[in-house]
């Protein structure tokens, strides 16, 4: 039967993407090689992995490793393993698609700076495409391991737009990439230059990779083949290494490996556990940017975990916790049975200790870098704070640890830039009070300019300006730190505690008596939007404000569940007036337009708090009578 060869277009974004790659997205060429030959490690892996259940896979040929070989006649480098393969199936979905769960996400953050891109790329996963950095056409020769011999497959693309798939005969299991050079990159083409690329970028990958031996060739006056293959790697996985042997560089160019990253992390934490319920060395990263998928909980791949070497998993649900999905690396046990499903895995003792383990190791890392690294520690919160908030619900036994590497912006700080500590604030607060106040908005600029805050600024009293969209969900757990109750502004009826004085107190009873028949009237008008009216003194500048009531559910919080579909309880808010305000004492007086002034009074309010009005229209309407109401 003769093999039918298939044309077909790439997907939209591949074609950008590869015209990104060929004009020199990458500020470093080398990484080409680097990104096949992890590429080709993962394949192995993943071939070990399966074969534990399936020991037929190897085909007579359980000697994983991968070979690295250039033909200077022909103008070619080669990738080969011997690992898990591809299907036509596979070929196509995996060469001819590129992550197909943020394609427009991927796009739409490119910037048109060179690092920054180059950066974004590696977080895509999408090393493979790297080869036409150097290659002109890529060719990728391939057999899933268990298919027959006739179902092998050869993809070949020019980068322009298209790919071809063929099917072939393939004999031995795995792929082979075979990279056609452009005119211009014959360096390439010298054992000498592909094994210092190879020792440079994967010198710790733990499967042999082998290039032809060469010898000097006095009649040809070069290098020759002499047909051996010998390793060029040390084969010795780096984290199983003495940490003094192992340099700042290497430690960053494996997290480069195992990440898809472009920079150089953040941090890292290399430790060796012995004794106890379980032995492991663990080495983790914290990246220096947020990868694009960091806000999909389900998108955890970070850890990779080992037995004795062996690749078991990629699932950092069960070595990290959620809110610690940021954190790449590697664990390597020595004690845990290889032939555990993933299901028996999911409730072994031994792996909660492990994830129990490392997770106090990054913490302890973020610890040290919080009292130590001040500079680097607020480079971090920026990129993953509101993930680490998440750890206050995700992660009970670590709440309190968790709770003092928080950082917020407050009324006193320099801009929207989270940077106080909750030990911070408490060491600056006011002699006399007692809670920690905090303000809760869709925006920074909402929170700052929240009437909530006027009598907090006229008494000098710090506030707390949350809006992530992960604070009210924090709060749920973060009730006090340090002995301090967390106080809403914007929940309650006003308590100052000490900070508020005798005179304040007869003031208000005074203004509640004054107001009585006032507050009477708006409640009957408002019956229907609020639960009660009352005179505060929490204002200096505004006529008005919505409150909610103690337990009760924030304004801030019920918008963000509707907009997330999710049905807000209908509770009323509570309407404080100001007694000072003009327009509050013009109500006493006022007849022909009482209620088109509260009415007004009440949207107002509403737009303060960062909501939206049921009756646009009926605001502006009422708004423009009584604006011609008013004498000049």
């Amino acid at each position: 039967m003769g093999a039918m060869k298939e044309t077909m277009g790439f997907q939209t974004e591949v074609k950008q993407l590869l015209h990104l790659m060929i004009h020199s997205l990458y500020s470093n060429k080398e990484i080409f090689l680097r990104e096949l030959v992890s590429n080709a490690s993962d394949a192995c892996d993943k071939l070990r992995f399966e074969a534990i259940n399936n020991a037929g896979l190897f085909e007579n040929d359980s000697e994983l490793k991968i070979r690295v070989s250039f033909d200077k006649d022909a103008r070619t480098i080669t990738i080969e393993d011997n690992g898990i393969g591809l299907s036509r199936d596979d070929a196509i979905e995996h060469l001819g698609t590129i992550a197909k769960s943020g394609t427009k996400e991927f796009f739409g953050k490119l910037s048109g700076d060179q690092q920054k891109d180059a950066a974004l790329i590696g977080q895509f996963g999408v090393g493979f495409y790297s080869a036409f950095i150097v290659a002109d056409k890529v060719t990728v020769r391939s057999r899933k391991a268990g298919l027959p011999a006739g179902e092998g497959v050869e993809w070949e693309s020019k980068g322009d737009g298209e790919f071809s798939v063929e099917a072939i005969e393939k004999a031995d299991r795995g792929t082979q990439i075979i990279l056609h050079l452009k005119a211009d990159e014959d360096e390439l083409l010298s054992g000498w230059k592909l094994k210092s690329i190879l020792t440079k970028y994967s010198d710790h990958i733990s499967l042999p990779i082998q290039m032809l031996k060469e010898e000097w060739d006095e009649e040809a006056g070069g290098m020759k083949a002499t047909g051996e293959w010998e390793n060029v790697n040390k084969a010795n996985a780096l984290w199983a290494r003495s940490k003094s042997d192992i340099t700042a560089e290497q430690y960053n160019e494996f997290y480069k490996t195992i990440s898809f990253d472009f920079a150089d992390p953040l941090a890292y934490t290399h430790n060796r556990v012995e004794g106890g319920r379980s032995e492991y060395t663990s080495l983790l990263y914290i990246p220096a940017k947020a990868p694009y998928d960091l806000w999909d909980r389900n998108q955890q791949k970070g850890i990779k975990l080992y037995v004795k070497r062996v690749f078991i998993m990629d699932d950092a649900e069960q070595l990290m916790p959620p809110y610690m999905r940021f954190v790449k690396g590697v664990i390597d046990s020595s004690d845990l049975p290889l032939n555990v499903s993933r299901e028996i895995l999911q409730e072994s003792r031994d792996v909660k200790a492990i994830r129990e383990g490392s997770v106090k190791k990054v913490l302890g890392l973020l610890e040290d870098m919080a009292a130590n690294e001040t500079e680097k520690y607020a480079s971090f919160w920026k990129e993953f704070g509101q993930v680490l908030k998440e750890g206050m619900g995700d992660d009970p036994a670590n709440k309190e640890r968790i709770a003092k590497l928080l950082r917020f912006a407050t009324t006193q700080s320099e801009g929207e830039a989270q940077t106080v500590s909750l030990a911070d604030y408490v060491g600056r607060m006011k002699e006399g009070q007692e809670k920690i106040y905090y303000v809760t908005a869709d925006t920074y600029a909402a929170a700052k300019y929240s009437p909530h805050l006027e009598v907090f600024k006229k008494k000098g009293v710090e506030v707390l300006l949350l809006s992530d969209r992960v604070d009210e969900w924090m709060l749920s757990y973060l009730q006090e730190f340090d002995g301090k109750e967390l106080q809403s502004c914007a929940k309650g009826g006003l308590d100052l505690g000490a900070l508020e004085d005798e005179k304040d107190k007869e003031t208000k009873k005074k203004v509640e008596d004054e107001f009585k028949d006032v507050l009477k009237k708006v409640e009957d008008l408002l019956k229907d939007r609020i639960k009660e009216a009352r005179v505060t003194l929490r204002l200096t500048d505004s006529p008005a404000c919505i409150v909610a009531d103690e337990a009760g559910m924030s304004e801030h919080l019920k918008r963000m569940l509707k907009q997330a579909g999710q049905n807000a309880p209908d509770t009323k808010p509570i309407l404080e007036l100001n007694p000072e305000h003009p327009f509050i004492q013009r109500l006493k007086i006022e007849k022909d337009h009482f209620d088109e002034w509260v009415n007004v009074l009440f949207d107002q309010a509403v737009l303060a708090e960062g909501g939206q009005l049921e009756d646009p229209a009926g605001f502006v309407r009422r708004l423009n009578m009584l604006l011609l109401t008013v004498k000049a």
